[in-house]
């Protein structure tokens, strides 16, 4: 125990030193931002990336890019222009980004929509529209004309899944790409202006140049934060914009579903067929309605298998298309630990990961403007043969002061109805959490969360509670979280990591980038120490580990190197038996040896690797987790991805165990619309094999044609189980 106290105060130790540090390479935001005017276009715009119109030769040209990356400052040497254009319906931004090898330059991994960013040369740009400062929607694409869009809060919290209506084509020449949008005003949320106001949004654009890594924004950002932190935004100006209308947004879908269960010599098959949608009504700049009616995910991804070694809930993380847009307004969504609210509750008969439920009908409501957020979210579940129905409610109050500081409470309240057919009693479950964010400076966050949680029926109360501060800048990382679980803490519509628990997470690590070194990117050594010990009896240890990670390299090709070491210390007063091998309860100290590595995920091929060994608990350990990705062309990918668990004299019995769990993934795109994918993985520990194939259309912006078919065998049983499932699914948008 001593020698976790010790190590627990390095850790202190090593947060407080660390403030001292100079902020060299940081700058606060300018008093005075950089001003863009938009020019009204005075003829037709093609959208088909070639920028060959009068008007965006007469349009002004933005040039003054600052680079970021690898290295801050100094002269990018991938050149980008931008222009701004707008007429009565659309805001178009063309580009042109130049690169010396043109066509031969380009690195873009797949066509598909919402790709990663850091994998593909791409270009993009941030609005904040309502002037909020801690808000922005981003709009991005490839050379090869693929769409993401994103919703980013305080430069913290991302919504990757929204949504919006909007174009974008490109083309590419000898001497670099075009990109061409169109993003008509309709589709984005702004505030009317008064007789001869001056309208200004917040606008920041960014580029990557994947085959050096070399990012660039407009205007200067720190490399230590990201081009969503709109305090730096530029100003465009010029803007004529039509009055903001009652924006109604209809998707309609029909569906076709067959099923079918077999269960030793016994088998069952069922038809559906279901009709349903949704309903976006933007009431006015600042306030959206959404309704949903017989909900259906069909066409969401499945979880992939895992096979969990350690004393924690493992967080899978949400996957449908209706509770991803816009979580980020509620209170603990940037972290995994204590979460009040997790949509992945809803929609279930049981535990996550039980089978599904199927939801009736819901309503969320959104207002946001610059000095509040106020949200909502109804949803009922349905009765099935095995769960009552169930009522879903959410409320969330936010208030923005100062430049980037915000306090807000959320309320949730869970209602299982009774069921006679299932001798099921009422059951009711509420919590109420208060949260914020405090950032004094530019470098410095502070978050924090209160919650507690009360099970009506058996009067029990519980408490959370999380508070992290962290700085930033070009340089270093510091910061410090705590977290508390009570025992009896339950949020029936929220997720936790554990209960009963406090958990200190002190640590950092410094940014070097070696300027003799230019093929090293950034190496950041450093350490973080974890420490859980109970909530009700705070001098009973649990578990405790260091992180020390003295290689931790980021190479200017994109390449990625690492050498961790964990001391470890567990108590183990429980019952506790991951992947069945029964641990007797004592106290363990062993310590564990990781190497990971990727090479240039850019490539047409590469290569990811890890291997862990060491003791555990008793016994020994090695684990390893390969990958390979080829994509020859961006129309065609292929992924084989493996993880070997080798157990030796494990356990109250000395047990030895392997397993093997195996994917293999492909994706296939005729153009960024029409895509098939699909991946199949074996798991030796339960023996259980998965298939997934899906046909995405988008045959119109944002209406698709779905074709889905899954299927699951698991041959470990006494009587082998297999389902099948085949759907068809078509939704149809429609915007007035």
């Amino acid at each position: 125990m001593q020698r976790i106290f010790l190590c627990f105060l390095l850790g202190v130790g090593l947060v407080f030193s660390a403030c001292g540090q100079e902020n060299e390479g940081n700058f606060p935001p300018p008093d005075n931002p950089l001003e863009i005017r938009a020019l009204k276009a005075t003829s037709a715009i093609k959208i088909d990336g070639k920028l060959d119109e009068e008007d965006w030769r007469r349009a002004e040209v933005v040039t003054d890019f600052f680079r970021m990356e690898p290295r801050q400052g100094g002269d990018p040497k991938f050149q980008t222009t931008v222009r701004v254009l707008f007429d009565e319906k659309n805001l178009y931004i063309g580009a042109f980004c130049q690169d010396s090898l043109g066509r031969q330059g380009i690195r873009v991994q797949d066509l598909r929509r919402d790709f990663s960013w850091n994998e593909n040369d791409a270009f993009g740009i941030q609005l904040d529209p309502q002037n909020l400062k801690q808000f922005a929607v981003s709009f991005q694409t490839t050379p090869y004309g693929n769409q993401r869009d994103l919703q980013n809060f305080n430069d913290q919290v991302t919504d990757n899944d929204w949504n919006a209506l909007w174009t974008v084509r490109t083309s590419q020449t000898e001497d670099g790409y075009y990109v061409e949008f169109a993003i008509p005003f309709k589709s984005l949320r702004y505030d009317a202006a008064s007789p001869g106001e001056k309208v200004e949004w917040g606008i920041t654009f960014n580029r990557l140049a994947r085959r050096e890594y070399e990012q660039t924004v407009f205007p200067a950002i720190p490399q230590s934060f990201s081009p969503f932190r709109m305090t730096y935004a530029a100003k465009l100006t010029g803007l004529e914009l039509p009055e903001p209308s009652a924006n109604i947004r209809v998707e309609p879908y029909s569906l076709y579903q067959y099923e079918e269960q077999t269960s030793g010599q016994s088998g069952q098959s069922e038809n559906d067929f279901k009709l349903g949608g949704d309903v976006k009504w933007a009431v006015n700049p600042n306030t959206v309605v959404d309704l949903t009616f017989n909900t259906d995910f069909a066409q969401a991804d499945v979880d992939r298998a895992v096979n969990n070694l350690e004393r924690f809930n493992i967080f899978f993380p949400e996957r449908r298309q209706f509770f991803l847009e816009n979580s980020g307004i509620w209170a603990g969504g940037r972290q995994t630990s204590i979460r009040p609210f997790f949509s992945r509750s809803i929609g279930l008969q049981g535990n996550f990961n039980a089978a599904t439920a199927p939801i009736d009908a819901g309503a969320r409501f959104t207002l946001r403007d610059e000095d509040k957020a106020i949200a909502g979210l109804y949803m009922h579940q349905a009765e099935t043969e095995s769960s009552a129905g169930a009522n879903f409610a959410v409320a969330r109050y936010l208030k923005n002061y100062g430049r980037e500081n915000n306090i807000g409470v959320m309320f949730t309240h869970r209602l299982d109805e009774a069921s006679s057919g299932l001798n099921l009693n009422q059951q009711n479950n509420s919590t109420i959490t208060v949260d914020g964010l405090i950032r004094p400076s530019s470098i410095w966050s502070i978050n924090y969360l209160a919650s507690t949680s009360i099970d009506h029926e058996s009067d029990e109360a519980g408490f959370a509670g999380r508070i992290f501060a962290g700085r930033s800048d070009n340089n270093s990382y510091w910061g410090w979280v705590t977290e508390m679980t009570t025992q009896n803490y339950n949020p029936a519509m929220g997720f936790v990591r554990q209960t009963n628990v406090i958990r200190h997470n002190p640590g950092g690590y410094w940014i070097m980038r070696p300027k003799k070194l230019p093929w090293i990117r950034r190496w950041d050594p450093g350490l973080f120490v974890n420490y859980y010990h109970d909530a009700s009896n705070p001098g009973n240890f649990q578990q405790a580990n260091l992180w020390l990670f003295p290689v931790w390299i980021f190479f200017t090709d994109g390449s990625f190197l690492s050498y961790s070491i964990f001391p470890t210390w567990q108590n183990i007063n429980f019952n506790f038996a991951p992947l069945g091998i029964q641990i007797d309860p004592d106290e363990y100290y062993y310590t564990r040896h990781e190497v990971r590595f990727n090479t240039d995920q850019s490539k047409k091929w590469s290569l990811s690797g890890e291997y862990e060994w060491g003791e555990f608990y008793n016994g020994r350990r090695q684990k390893v987790n390969s990958g390979v990705r080829i994509a020859p062309d961006p129309h065609i990918a292929f992924t084989f991805d493996y993880e070997y668990n080798r157990l030796r004299s494990l356990g109250e019995s000395n047990e030895d165990l392997e397993t093997h769990l195996s994917t293999l993934g492909a994706r296939f795109a005729a153009n960024p619309r029409l895509q098939l994918s699909t991946f199949y993985q074996y798991n030796t520990f339960d023996e259980q094999g998965r298939w997934n194939v899906r046909l995405s259309w988008e045959y119109q912006p944002l209406s698709f044609m779905y074709l889905v078919f899954n299927n699951t065998q698991i041959s470990g049983l006494e009587n082998p189980f297999e389902e099948q499932q085949f759907i068809a699914k078509l939704t149809f948008l429609k915007q007035f």
